[in-house]
């Protein structure tokens, strides 16, 4: 526990760090900030000052770089800032970078240790940046930097974790006159859980055109590959689509966790302009533009799709005249149906084709039963593709079903591409697997669930189809993804939760079963993190479940968590 120690107001820098150990030294500060402006120290692994200044321009954080009235500690070589005396201080402040060791030693020994055996530098802060955000490599880029904003509860614009002791002194954010302050309603007190998944966040919220702005500037920062700013702006959309009331002004933005300073200014912005600059930076930039045209193609991330553009591709016409025989089979059926995948699944289609597919499973046993689950679930007027789970009580008859389900369904016209076919859960006699810190005892993916993803046309004369309107707006039959998920009875639960929640929610569940729990989620089962044995939630002392529903119910209550009905879970 680290509570009880008195650190000032650190950021954690992320390089070298992989994604757990990063999330567990999180978890570990207790004054972490999510805003490098806001801190007195900024910690990482960095070693050389020449590193420690590069940070911080990348963060746009503006200082005096050191110059001709540097020094140099000769004992530790440590480069100085000589602060003037005739400065006035209320106009810079210090800030230092130290090495993370001195975090870690600190926690190991007990109490927070002196600075100077660890400092790299110490530079002068100014009150406004004016330095672009750079790529890895230093090339300055259009997109503005990433939001660094908290995606834990705050007290003011810090964490600090109870008892903690006195907070450090907190600068100043956005100023507020009195009648404002009376006019902000409080922050409801399910805002206060650091986890998504303790909050009802509806389909539709007062804010939703605002978390669509902040959607478009997530997309962006995909697409630019600024991992941190999507996880920021991530829990920065999950907060505003919890808050229950309208917002009204960028104090009361300033005021949510996970938000802040920057995303109080963006409010700002698109309250008096109807929208923002960073939110446009794709239909501007066209490097930005071609980028997502290729995150488009179904099988195509956002790493293949800048690979893309730096061969110098242009448009699909390029991609199929240059690349082609070098695209995976998955990217070849995404780039010729691209067309039809862009265009969203009305609800009474993704019904018929649900409906179709459990036809065909009753064909084998009529005992089978079937949830949609997806954007459909969570109630959304539309889908980007079709996901259903299928399962029956008795576990022999799962087996290996998903195989002869796709064949069913291919010789009934219906499927014309079978992207992937997995039958791993079925190859292992859908035994669950123990966890070994990262992946399965068969070295394989943790998710072992029998699957196939599918691409589907319904037939002529079947179904909605003669209603859909193709994008060049004549009627047509479309193309359509559809994922098919089989899964044991008893784990069913975990598969309808695994596949249901909005992107967010799926990710702060996994944090919260790892931190609060000590165990490991996923559709196919939960773990325990200390010993990888299967922990059973859904059947146990409690007898095998009823049915779906109480499946998916039983987990929630064994993992301490208040049910929230799938239209709460809408985190985008």
């Amino acid at each position: 526990m680290t509570s009880h120690l008195q650190f000032p107001p650190i950021y954690l820098l992320p390089v070298h760090l992989e994604a757990d150990k990063l999330h567990s030294l999180e978890e570990q500060i207790p004054t972490l900030t999510y805003d490098p402006s806001e801190a007195d120290v900024i910690v990482g692994n960095v070693h050389k000052p020449e590193r420690a200044l590069f940070e911080l321009r990348r963060r746009d954080i503006s200082f005096r770089a050191p110059e001709s009235d540097e020094r140099i500690d000769r004992t530790s070589g440590v480069k100085r800032r000589k602060i003037s005396e005739t400065r006035s201080r209320e106009q810079s402040r210090v800030l230092k970078v130290a090495k993370l060791k001195w975090f870690t030693d600190s926690v190991e020994q007990g109490h927070v240790l002196p600075l100077d055996d660890y400092l790299v530098i110490e530079v002068e802060q100014r009150a406004e940046g004016n330095h672009p955000p750079r790529t890895a490599q230093g090339q300055i880029i259009s997109i503005p930097a990433a939001p660094t904003t908290p995606e834990r509860p705050t007290t003011g614009r810090y964490r600090y974790r109870r008892g903690a002791g006195t907070s450090p002194k907190l600068p100043p954010l956005l100023r507020r006159t009195t009648s404002e302050e009376a006019s902000i309603p409080p922050v409801p007190e399910f805002l206060s859980t650091p986890y998504s998944c303790q909050r009802p966040t509806p389909v539709d919220p007062p804010n939703s055109s605002f978390v669509d702005e902040l959607k478009k500037i997530r997309k962006a920062r995909i697409l630019a590959g600024d991992a941190v700013g999507v996880r920021a702006y991530s829990s920065s959309i999950a907060s505003v689509a919890a808050y229950p009331h309208l917002l009204r002004s960028q104090h009361e933005v300033a005021g949510l966790p996970g938000c802040g300073r920057k995303i109080a200014e963006l409010y700002k912005e698109w309250k008096e302009t109807g929208k923002t600059e960073e939110a446009g930076q794709i239909d501007r930039d066209p490097r930005l533009a071609t980028i997502s045209l290729f995150y488009d193609i179904w099988g195509v991330g956002d790493v293949t799709a800048r690979e893309f553009y730096n061969k110098g591709w242009r448009d699909l016409d390029d991609v199929v005249e240059y690349g082609w025989s070098h695209l995976t089979r998955v990217q070849q059926i995404g780039v010729k149906y691209y067309d039809d995948l862009k265009v969203r699944i009305p609800r009474k289609e993704v019904e018929y084709i649900a409906d179709t597919i459990l036809d065909h499973a009753r064909k084998i046993d009529p005992g089978f039963e079937m949830a949609i689950v997806g954007s459909y679930r969570r109630g959304r007027p539309s889908s980007g593709d079709v996901d259903v789970i299928i399962s029956h009580r008795d576990e022999a008859l799962t087996h290996f079903l998903v195989g002869k389900l796709v064949v069913m369904l291919e010789e009934g016209g219906f499927v014309t591409h079978t992207l992937t076919l997995s039958t791993k859960n079925s190859e292992r006699e859908q035994e669950t697997l123990p966890w070994k810190g990262g992946q399965s005892a068969s070295g394989g993916g943790f998710d072992t669930l029998d699957k196939a993803l599918l691409m589907w046309r319904t037939p002529e004369g079947l179904g909605p189809n003669s209603e859909v309107t193709s994008p060049g707006g004549e009627q047509a039959r479309l193309h359509r993804r559809v994922d098919i998920i089989v899964s044991p009875w008893k784990t069913v639960g975990c598969a309808i939760i695994g596949w249901t929640g909005g992107t967010t929610f799926e990710r702060d569940l996994r944090r919260y079963c790892k931190a609060e729990k000590g165990f490991k989620f996923d559709s196919s089962g939960i773990r325990n993190r200390v010993d990888g044995s299967w922990v059973d939630l859904e059947e146990g002392a409690l007898g095998k479940s009823p049915d779906m529903n109480v499946s998916e119910r039983r987990v929630f209550a064994g993992l301490g968590l208040e049910w929230r009905p799938p239209e709460e879970r809408c985190t985008g």
